[in-house]
């Protein structure tokens, strides 16, 4: 398997989280670039949305990550979700444009979410 940390740290790209609520609706939403933690696991910075709400009720979901790069290059992970924190200071950290999160005036809630990768396979094709 691919260094994450570092392909994350020096690939630019989109990434795009699918989640599902309880009953099965499916939302997706651009995210940017995930962290990798020491332990291997994927963490991502998340407001309180959406996405953040469909994982309390269904921890699993998927992230589609495309290199800003001719073709269709990147991959696709799939997640479950193993634990989550309100920590502004480790969002301060974490955070690549943290503008926003470093305003005083800025209330806006967010949290850091960790997943177990159960799966990664690449943008295009099936290969496993």
């Amino acid at each position: 398997m691919m260094n994450l940390e570092n392909y994350f740290t020096e690939t630019k790209g989109t990434g795009i989280i699918a989640s599902a609520n309880r009953e099965g609706e499916v939302n997706t939403a651009i995210f940017s670039r995930p962290h990798i933690a020491a332990d291997g696991t994927m963490v991502f910075i998340m407001g309180d949305n959406r996405t953040h709400a469909n994982l309390q009720a269904n921890p699993h979901a998927s992230f589609l990550f495309m290199e800003a790069a001719p073709g269709y290059r990147g991959s696709r992970f799939y997640l479950t979700k193993i634990a989550e924190e309100e920590n502004d200071e480790l969002v301060r950290e974490l955070c690549r444009r943290c503008k926003e999160v470093n305003n005083p005036d800025s209330m806006r809630k967010r949290y850091v979410v960790y997943f177990y990768i159960n799966k990664q396979l690449p943008l295009i094709g099936t290969e496993e």
